[in-house]
């Protein structure tokens, strides 16, 4: 992706029609202010099952919206197009990836229901506001996410483990980053760990299950928060017959303020 293509993406609305038209890139450090958000669509049968596993897992599901079926349009970007604007798409039959689109138009099926879920992206700026460094955005990378050895509480047929996404976080900012975020729980809220990825089941910090490996510079900790591609962990261990949703990384980027999430 150009620099001059992310130029021109300087409203979520910009951005939108830049990925319709087919571009591709992670959105870490697009359209600075504005909300980004993780997308899962399901049958309407599979549904409630989809949403109770979101209500019992609020830190890595936090939901902002929610579809009727064969709805492509959210109140949080009304003129976005859900099967369109999100640079990459993940398809999922029977929980296996078959396919990673830049559009879903040909395969969305009239009984899907969108869930729009919180991104930790929403709090990056917050937290460069404050001053803390963020690394994959400096080395040009997506955000390193990993799998844990945590389950999150099932629901009927949904059921996984948590997934977390890193930043290396200088030491003597670790405070001042859990404070921030903890202000946003609308996207993720505060870190759930820091420090020891063993603590999480991580072996291996240099590879990342999602996303990019990201490098730490002396002093920094690695932070842990909970992350939205936690639905698509359940999809793969839940096996529901189809599925779409965003590829990690590759968000749907709203017309909302980071600050409607802010609390306090």
């Amino acid at each position: 992706m150009s620099q001059a293509v992310h130029a021109e993406a300087q409203t979520p609305g910009q951005a939108r029609a830049v990925f319709r038209a087919g571009a591709r890139a992670p959105t870490n450090g697009w359209c600075a202010g504005y909300t980004q958000a993780n997308l899962i669509s399901v049958p309407a049968d599979c549904a409630y099952d989809v949403l109770l596993f979101c209500q019992r897992n609020p830190k890595p599901c936090p939901v902002l919206d929610v579809t009727g079926p064969g709805s492509w349009t959210t109140v949080l970007a009304p003129d976005a197009d859900l099967r369109t604007d999100v640079p990459r798409y993940r398809v999922w039959w029977n929980g296996e990836l078959a396919d990673e689109p830049t559009d879903v138009v040909d395969v969305r099926r009239d009984d899907l229901v969108t869930f729009v879920i919180g991104c930790s992206f929403t709090f990056e700026g917050a937290l460069a506001d404050a001053g803390v460094p963020m690394r994959h955005i400096d080395q040009g990378r997506n955000v390193a996410m990993y799998r844990t050895d945590k389950p999150c509480r099932p629901a009927g047929r949904m059921h996984g483990p948590l997934v977390v996404s890193m930043r290396q976080i200088p030491a003597g900012l670790v405070e001042t980053a859990t404070r921030v975020s903890s202000l946003m729980p609308a996207v993720h809220g505060a870190p759930v760990h820091v420090g020891d990825p063993a603590a999480l089941g991580i072996k291996d910090l240099s590879q990342p299950d999602f996303g990019d490996p990201v490098d730490g510079d002396a002093g920094d900790v690695p932070v842990f928060w909970a992350c939205g591609v936690t639905p698509q962990a359940a999809l793969m261990a839940s096996r529901p017959p189809f599925a779409i949703t965003h590829a990690p990384g590759y968000m749907l980027i709203t017309d909302v303020w980071d600050e409607t999430c802010r609390v306090g």
